[in-house]
């Protein structure tokens, strides 16, 4: 029996068939992890990242022997999966600059609240950069939405808007150097792909740098909305 993992549920109040709803997997191999079995690394880092833990506190057998590199905060099957109170803490964390680079406005939709934390942000000293695709070329009625809601925002001075019609690989979610990236795969919907946490991205080398160049790029080639 995992007693770390049967514990840290039960301080969170999420039961079995919580977990197996939010990381798609079946009921029973939940149970299997409650017994004892070892998750694969993505859903180990996904459940440590969905419970605020390392996962070396739900598996200390993984201590002598990490199995991702630091920088990886936590890993989930795709954006739907990301909790609510990651995305709160993403961008609350933010001294700084915050930026989004989305294919889709999937986000807002279904976290409204995160919405809200993004006005608070920008009516602050908050820097706030959004780019969405351009709805002339690709029609979304919720991009649109998303876009006249901060639109009024740029009075304040710290947001930015702008619009692309470039080909993304990546959708970037910045909070000084703490990222959200959701990846791209030829032949999978926006926003089904694997999302990685990542955390330190100050050297130019690193895992993080290179996302950070990504979301440059695409900003510096958008154009304004």
């Amino acid at each position: 029996m995992n007693e770390s993992l049967c514990r840290a549920l039960l301080e969170a109040r999420l039961s079995e068939e919580d977990l197996a709803v939010r990381l798609q997997v079946d009921p029973k191999t939940v149970r299997r992890w409650l017994e004892g079995r070892m998750p694969y690394p993505r859903h180990r880092w996904a459940l440590a990242a969905m419970l605020g833990l390392d996962e070396t506190a739900l598996w200390p057998q993984l201590r002598s022997a990490r199995s991702r590199p630091d920088v990886v905060q936590g890993v989930y099957p795709h954006l739907d999966t990301v909790p609510e109170g990651v995305w709160l803490r993403l961008f609350g964390s933010a001294d700084r600059d915050i930026g989004i680079l989305t294919e889709t406005a999937d986000l807002f939709v279904t976290y409204p609240r995160v919405l809200e934390a993004l006005t608070r942000k920008a009516a602050s000293s908050i820097r706030v950069r959004i780019c969405l695709p351009d709805p002339d070329s690709a029609p979304d009625a919720e991009i649109r939405r998303v876009l006249a809601d901060f639109a009024s925002l740029r009075e304040t001075g710290h947001v930015e808007l702008r619009v692309y019609t470039a080909i993304i690989y990546n959708a970037v979610y910045v909070a000084d150097n703490e990222i959200l990236v959701g990846q791209q795969a030829h032949g999978v919907a926006a926003g089904r792909g694997p999302v990685l946490h990542l955390h330190g991205s100050e050297g130019e080398d690193d895992m993080g740098s290179v996302y950070l160049r990504n979301f440059a790029e695409v900003w510096d080639g958008a154009r304004e909305w």
